[in-house]
């Protein structure tokens, strides 16, 4: 195995840039997500690093190698693709071995090497199957032991699971977490699917219009997200935005006020623009606010639609009468709205008046011109006089 680098690597199309200025370093070994919405550059980048597309700048590394200009057969790679693409003629030990055999690997390699993909992926007794005798899943396991059996420095596999049912892709999630601890791989992995790039990844890198946004460990991403985009992104439901303007003492939005000492918050002062998020599990009533170690102040609410989820409840909060009968907007987004996710054993219905808190420790701020983050949790943000301590702090 071995790591991949990428150096400042841009893709034009024309005019249309689809992969701007990106650097980042894969290590040995690593399992990396790349993930982003529809058109961020994340199947570009790949296929950058598999020679499918040649960059129109940067360079690109696989171990101490300089592949920028390689043919993808010279690179050391494998690929594992959203269309299986497997040989409806024939069955599944020549399916995988097809390859090997276009390699000229003798008899004896080739049947050593097949077994052993097969048993790592679990498709022992099937090999002598045709492709359409077997079910989505069996046949992805064909795909991902085609890869194997090259013994690749790179696994890339851009959205493998994107055609099977939610069953399934659960399965087979844990099916390729297995897989990268007994290969020790390093993989490369390509999806607009959150839950498997949070699951799977040590590090997940976000990517918006070509650009990378944070490359970080998944719960980085999600408990200090580096700018709006990522906080909004990352997190299923999405954070809650509302906008504000700092004061003396505080951040005051349209609806409430949240109290916060301008001059302890870094790139800002009072006067200027700021978005507050925080996630529908940090939005709390105020009969839970003595299990929180800092909550705000009361905010009051009314209950709109509930969505039973099974483990949990989604609400959907109106701060203000002007918000009624407009949640076809995102209420991420909404500034007269939130949504908060409760127990499902919460006594609460629609059309309620509700008291809520928000949880101080879980509160984020961001420039709102930039979008960069400021602050993840304003706990200990809060005026006060100099000389004193913050609260908390040992006497």
């Amino acid at each position: 195995m071995a790591r991949v680098q990428l150096e400042h690597v841009t893709k034009q199309y024309g005019e249309e840039t689809a992969v701007d200025d990106i650097s980042l370093e894969i290590k040995d070994g690593e399992f990396v997500t790349f993930v982003g919405p529809s058109g961020c550059g994340k199947s570009t980048t790949m296929e950058t690093v598999a020679g499918l597309t040649q960059p129109t700048e940067g360079r690109v590394y696989i171990g101490d190698d300089d592949v920028t200009t390689l043919a993808p057969k010279d690179r050391g790679v494998a690929m594992v693709f959203q269309n299986i693409a497997l040989f409806p003629h024939m069955d599944v030990f020549d399916n995988i071995s097809f390859g090997l055999r276009l390699r000229t690997y003798d008899d004896a390699e080739i049947e050593r090497r097949v077994e052993q993909a097969a048993d790592i992926v679990q498709l022992e007794g099937m090999l002598d199957r045709m492709p359409g005798e077997m079910s989505g899943g069996q046949q992805q396991r064909v795909g991902i032991a085609r890869a194997i059996v090259r013994n690749p420095d790179v696994f890339l596999m851009d959205e493998p699971l994107a055609n099977l049912d939610a069953k399934l892709r659960v399965h087979m999630r844990t099916e390729l977490q297995r897989l990268h601890r007994e290969l020790g791989a390093t993989i490369i992995y390509v999806t607009h699917d959150q839950a498997e790039a949070m699951t799977m990844s040590n590090r997940i890198a976000v990517l918006n219009k070509g650009r990378l946004q944070q490359i970080a460990p998944p719960l980085t991403c999600y408990n200090e997200p580096t700018n709006l985009f990522v906080a909004g992104f990352i997190g299923s439901p999405s954070m809650n935005f509302v906008e504000g303007k700092l004061i003396e003492g505080g951040l005051e939005t349209n609806n409430f006020t949240v109290d916060v000492d301008p001059s302890r918050i870094p790139d800002v002062a009072v006067g200027d623009d700021v978005t507050l998020g925080v996630r529908p599990e940090d939005v709390h009533l105020v009969r839970y606010a003595d299990s929180l170690t800092s909550p705000t102040t009361t905010i009051d609410a009314k209950s709109d639609v509930l969505e039973p989820m099974g483990d949990e409840i989604f609400v959907y909060l109106l701060l203000s009468e002007a918000a009624a009968g407009s949640m076809e907007q995102d209420p991420a987004t909404s500034p007269n709205q939130l949504l908060m996710s409760v127990t499902p054993d919460t006594d609460i219905e629609a059309g309620q008046d509700v008291d809520l808190v928000l949880d101080r420790s879980n509160i984020h701020l961001f420039n709102t011109e930039t979008g960069d983050a400021l602050v993840h949790g304003i706990t200990d943000l809060q005026e006060r006089e100099p000389g004193t301590a913050p609260a908390g702090a040992d006497s």
